[in-house]
């Protein structure tokens, strides 16, 4: 007998030994993952500006911390491509020549014909170009694609049978009217133009981002039709807006 109780004791110990041991290996909480924090639109042209200024590895450093954050943003994608990518790979052999004309930007033109202002410096890549923005008036470029006069030239039609010839009418010639004459044409003193936009753009690549801006609005002012300087005032208002906002 006193084995017996002795035998239901130690079964009730080990008993009670099993049941603390379920009770303190449950299941481990899981740690949350890690929220995604998407990448402000202002840092993506602040990288593409980068690109355009040819600061490939500034651009590339602030590129990947970007990604690191926000791995599946399209816009980020796009710029690493033009980075890492094989241009002619990537935009394809089939291309037409084009002649730059003035104003006209490398982003100005990869918006028009790729469809996206963020593939300007792959465009230059395809170019052999390493500095977007120092694009050159009547520099011949090779676009990806199809010409658009090729696609919109018409079909020719068949000639219609020649019909009996109309007798001509004797007509009173009308005097022609004096042409208007041109408005005069204000002069544009290009070398200012380009020692102050020059000068902007060092300063908006040191940093110094409201003396960039003066500086490009007083070259927008001298030349107030040239679309590169606007698209530059643009970029530089934009940055120094975004700087504002985060001080």
């Amino acid at each position: 007998m006193t084995t017996l109780l002795r035998s239901v004791n130690i079964g009730m110990g080990l008993l009670g030994i099993l049941v603390l041991s379920a009770c303190s290996s449950g299941p481990k909480s899981i740690a949350p993952a890690s929220a995604i924090q998407h990448v402000d639109p202002d840092e993506v042209e602040e990288i593409a500006a980068l690109l355009d200024r040819g600061e490939v590895r500034s651009a590339e450093k602030r590129l990947r911390k970007g990604l690191d954050r926000d791995p599946m943003n399209p816009s980020l994608q796009v710029l690493l491509q033009g980075i890492e990518g094989d241009a002619r790979t990537d935009l394809g052999p089939k291309n037409f020549s084009y002649t730059v004309r003035s104003g006209e930007t490398m982003t100005e033109l990869a918006e028009r014909f790729l469809g996206n202002r963020l593939k300007s410096y792959q465009l230059a890549k395809y170019n052999g170009i390493d500095v977007p923005d120092a694009l050159e008036v009547g520099r011949e470029l090779l676009i990806p694609g199809q010409s658009p006069n090729a696609a919109s030239t018409p079909r020719s039609t068949p000639k219609a049978e020649k019909a009996a010839p109309a007798r001509p009418k004797t007509e009173v010639a009308k005097p022609a009217k004096p042409a208007a004459a041109p408005a005069p044409r204000k002069t544009v003193d290009h070398a200012a133009v380009r020692r102050a936009r020059s000068a902007g753009l060092v300063a908006l690549n040191q940093g110094n981002v409201k003396q960039a801006v003066a500086l490009l609005r007083r070259a927008a002012a001298l030349d107030p039709d040239n679309k590169a300087i606007a698209a530059d005032l643009r970029r530089a208002e934009q940055i120094a807006a975004t700087v504002r906002a985060r001080q």
